[in-house]
């Protein structure tokens, strides 16, 4: 259909007849000049659209199994202006229903989105979990669950977007520069809701976590602070209660579908057919077919419906929602849930979309594996076999979080201990760009670093300043920082996503202020606080040059160097005072030069002779003073 031409800043009498459309709105200005409209009204496909407004054409209306939907394909040119029009649904017979939207001007250019890169500390939070900026919004009457219970590890705890705006400042102040919320879209799911991965609109924010506004309000604040905000997404699956799920669009919206639709009406896990979670199908050259799509196809718990993105509507539709929020909320990055369930293609039509609008953004997609060569699969640029090129910057690096803790647990032996960690670094020689994968010492889904090293704080403070050193992106849960653990029940994902001391009013500790936190919570938190900072203008550690030593006498040295500043990280499991011979390490050229011990301030000149370490635990040189 051809438009009829109009003169786009002509005023427009607004009207919203429709009962949903989505994108809830699109900009001008965009390399791919489509969008695609998914509609949902009452019998809305016996309808005819039409739209007058310059520059935009409507190319093909697609009807879709439910009559209730169509899917409108627009061509928006490069002369079209920002502005409202209007949609007007046709039919013979009844009266027009008009829906306005608006295409709006984008607030910068797409090369202007910059995404997080090794010189970037990421903090990852647990929103209900954080802070209750706002009790108000504790209670939505509206939602399903509808209680707030801090004594139930698995019910709604109260922390939200404004919990964690109004900290800014203390994130900041510990050294991060981006900060990384699980989801913060509608659950409107019957219990647990709180985690938010089970998203029940993918354009709305949870009215318990906060408003739209408060959410672009916590990223204007964190810009104006150079700090970048990454959106947690949800390609692969929905909650149960989506709204779509009582009228699917077509018969192949989600995986299985015919098999939920004969038990909707008494659902349960015995009728799922759930993911065998097998993901090496992914890559595997002799995987059978049925493993492949028991993997891709299955759900992944009975409760989150598995979205088909090989339906070209899906497919643009999730592509859709990830530029909206990019551009809503100025995100400085996404990271991608369960990254190897969906279908690959898709994935990596999804990133590559993504990646060809915005050059410089940054993904991050998990894949739970401790296997490197999987890991180097799933990033962009690694030569695969099978051809496949996942168009994704930045992996998640389970096998070095892995070794980090086992070579800090076991003793010391010729294949156990420091050498796990050592070895587990040299696979670096796998990756395309070590420096672009996300390391960490755990995340919202496993037991928490204190608790996995026994309650050791030498070995506690060694494992994160030592990942702090690599070539990676470093990744810090919340709480992290004054050793929150989960001993009562470890792994119990309610406990490891226990509430942060002083988000709540009336919490008798608070570890914004430091009022309640003992000698041994503070001491971590100003260790942390000082890695973290030196971290964030070394240029050393960003991009230099890593050469590691191989563990002798317990000791393991790392340096990282670029032009005059060197940095050495050493860790040190022995119990007595031991010597290091810095001879070992002459091929650094740090004869003579002066160097500053970065936790104690201590400064002294180095030469090839003897390092006295009279602690356990991890030293942390620099020729930066």
């Amino acid at each position: 259909m051809n438009p009829i031409e109009a003169d786009a800043t002509s005023a427009v009498v607004e009207s919203h007849d429709i009962s949903k459309i989505e994108p809830l709105n699109w900009w001008v200005g965009f390399k791919n000049q489509t969008l695609q409209l998914l509609v949902h009204h009452q019998n809305i496909s016996a309808f005819t659209p039409e739209i007058s407004y310059q520059g935009i054409s409507i190319e093909k209306v697609h009807k879709a199994d439910s009559s209730n939907y169509l899917f409108i394909d627009l061509n928006i040119s490069e002369v079209t202006k920002a502005g409202k029009f209007n949609i007007v649904f046709k039919q013979d017979g009844k009266n027009d229903l008009i829906q306005t939207y608006e295409l709006k001007s984008r607030l910068k250019d797409s090369k202007d989105y910059i995404g997080f890169d090794s010189s970037d500390a990421v903090y990852l939070i647990t929103p209900d979990r954080f802070a209750n900026g706002n009790p108000e919004n504790d209670i939505a009457k509206t939602l399903n669950e509808t209680t707030i219970d801090r004594s139930d590890n698995y019910a709604r705890h109260g922390g939200d977007i404004q919990g964690i705006t109004n900290h800014l400042d203390y994130i900041e102040d510990l050294g991060f520069t981006a900060i990384w919320p699980c989801p913060l879209l509608t659950n409107d799911m019957q219990q647990s809701s709180y985690h938010g991965y089970a998203m029940t609109d993918f354009y709305e924010i949870d009215p318990r976590f906060g408003t739209l506004e408060e959410y672009k309000t916590l990223s204007s604040k964190m810009s104006e602070k150079g700090m970048k905000l990454i959106m947690d997404q949800v390609a692969n699956h929905c909650g149960l209660e989506h709204w779509w799920m009582k009228d699917l669009p077509f018969k192949n919206w989600i995986n299985h579908q015919e098999n939920y639709e004969s038990n909707s009406e008494n659902w349960d896990n015995s009728k799922s057919i759930t993911t065998n979670h097998r993901r090496t199908t992914n890559q595997d050259i002799y995987a059978s077919k049925i493993d492949k799509e028991n993997m891709s196809e299955g759900w992944f718990v009975s409760s989150m419906p598995d979205l088909n993105q090989r339906n070209p509507f899906m497919a643009t539709y999730t592509i859709q929602n990830s530029i909206w929020w990019i551009e809503t909320a100025n995100l400085g990055g996404i990271r991608q849930d369960t990254y190897p369930y969906p279908d690959k293609n898709f994935m990596s039509h999804w990133a590559g979309a993504i990646m060809a609008e915005y050059p410089n953004f940054s993904i991050v997609g998990e894949e739970w594996t401790t296997n490197p060569l999987l890991i180097a699969y799933w990033q962009q640029g690694n030569p695969n076999k099978d051809g496949y090129n996942s168009n994704l910057k930045s992996p998640m690096d389970f096998a070095m979080q892995e070794k980090i803790a086992s070579g800090l647990n076991r003793d010391e032996a010729w294949d156990s201990g420091l050498i796990e960690i050592y070895q587990a670094l040299a696979n670096d020689f796998i990756y395309v760009k070590p420096k672009d994968i996300m390391v960490f010492p755990d995340n919202h889904d496993m037991s928490r670093i204190f608790t996995q090293l026994k309650g050791d704080i030498p070995n506690t403070k060694m494992a994160l300043s030592y990942l702090l050193m690599l070539p990676r992106i470093p990744q810090i849960y919340y709480g992290t920082e004054i050793l929150m653990n989960d001993f009562d029940k470890p792994g119990d994902h309610g406990l490891v996503r226990s509430d942060f001391p002083g988000g709540w009013r009336g919490d008798k500790v608070n570890a914004f202020t430091g009022i309640g936190l003992s000698d041994k919570e503070k001491d971590m938190q100003t260790f942390l606080k000082t890695v973290l900072n030196y971290r964030k203008n070394s240029k050393a550690i960003h991009d230099g040059k890593t050469i590691h030593f191989a563990p002798d006498n317990n000791i393991y040295v790392l340096f990282r160097s670029l032009g005059d500043e060197t940095v050495a990280h050493i860790m040190n499991k022995n119990d007595t005072t031991v010597e290091l011979d810095l001879s070992k390490f002459k091929e650094l050229g740090l004869e003579g030069k002066t160097v500053k011990n970065l936790i104690s301030g201590e400064q002294f000149l180095w030469h090839n002779g003897m390092l006295t370490l009279k602690d356990r635990g991890s030293v942390i040189l620099t020729t930066k003073l």
